[in-house]
């Protein structure tokens, strides 16, 4: 029994270690691959020798900055959308659905559009008005002493559009100011530099390490709240704790690049089909390929349409939404909702 104990856990760590060097294979294909196509020794060369050429220009001060945003990012939302499945106990939530994005991305624009002298407390204010879409939803969402999965999903989808449609009333009456960050509204990783990273990466370790932390508190709500809480665990502290990461990750997200849906709901799905349930593998491993999938789809976003250049948004929409149908489907299959 120990024996094949062993040998699943020794099968997960190397599934996270294979999606690890895809990953950094992903990377390599991604700065070598756009309007200007370089050989991978080029893309070494400049990587770890910077001659002074274009090569190097291209690579450190373009493509290197943009992947790196792609990776943190795709971590983010997928670690997000794996806590919030564990927090709701239901396997449809993502920061998306549950409106998170949709608060952050709220509170963002009035920073950008209405407030732009106070634009250093942009990830504060995506973080706050993701908190607050997060807990209108969970209190939609709460009948007869719990959260049913299918609440979940219809107080999202009312929260969303009432958030979207306050995004497109401020939009609508801001159109002067509008153009600088359009792209931004579609989810683009478009000219994106070393400044964005700095700004990202603080917030983005500081979450990530937070949700490590938290792996023995998902795997407790696992066990459902009776199990838990004979373990001596507070749940209802638990799923505010786990909320709290979530937000965080997902708030400095759309902060950074605008809303990008979906990759906090295919991620741990995926995940789950690779390493299972428990959060000691599922959590690491949808890190890693969290940041797999949306530096893909960046790529896919800047090269299917070349020279036009799409927003990294409108593709993961494209390859998410028929995704969240299918499970949505699934679940009633099974009768999980309410």
């Amino acid at each position: 029994m120990q024996h094949d104990e062993k040998s699943r856990m020794t099968k997960r760590i190397l599934v996270i270690l294979i999606t690890f060097c895809l990953l950094i294979i992903a990377l390599l294909f991604a700065i070598a691959n756009g309007s200007a196509d370089f050989s991978l020794s080029e893309v070494l060369t400049a990587l770890f020798q910077k001659p002074d050429d274009v090569s190097t220009a291209v690579v450190w001060n373009l493509r290197l900055p943009r992947a790196i945003i792609a990776i943190f990012v795709g971590a983010n939302l997928a670690v997000s959308g794996v806590l919030l499945q564990s927090v709701m106990g239901n396997p449809l939530a993502d920061p998306g659905l549950t409106g998170i994005s949709s608060g952050a991305s709220l509170a963002a624009i009035i920073i950008m559009l209405l407030f732009p002298n106070v634009y250093h407390l942009l990830s504060l204010g995506a973080f706050l008005g993701g908190a607050a879409a997060c807990l209108l939803v969970y209190g939609l969402a709460w009948k007869n002493g719990g959260i049913r999965p299918l609440r979940i999903i219809l107080a999202g989808v009312a929260v969303n559009a009432m958030l979207g449609g306050g995004t497109s009333l401020l939009s609508i009456l801001n159109s002067d100011k509008i153009q600088g960050v359009l792209l931004w509204l579609n989810g683009s990783m478009s000219a994106k530099s070393w400044m964005d990273v700095r700004g990202l990466l603080p917030y983005s370790v500081l979450g990530l390490a937070l949700s490590i932390l938290c792996i023995r508190g998902a795997n407790l709500l696992l066990l459902g709240d009776n199990v838990a809480t004979n373990l001596g665990a507070r749940v209802n502290r638990l799923r505010i704790l786990l909320s709290g990461v979530a937000v965080l990750l997902a708030g400095i997200s759309v902060a950074t690049v605008g809303i990008i849906g979906f990759v906090g709901l295919i991620v741990p799905h995926m995940s789950r089909k690779m390493v299972g349930a428990d959060y000691r593998f599922l959590l690491p491993h949808s890190m890693v390929l969290g940041g797999l999938v949306l530096l893909i789809g960046d790529t896919l976003a800047r090269t299917v349409a070349a020279p036009v250049e799409l927003p990294v948004g409108v593709i993961m929409a494209v390859i998410g939404g028929p995704f969240f149908l299918y499970l949505l489907r699934k679940e009633d299959r099974n009768g999980h909702d309410a």
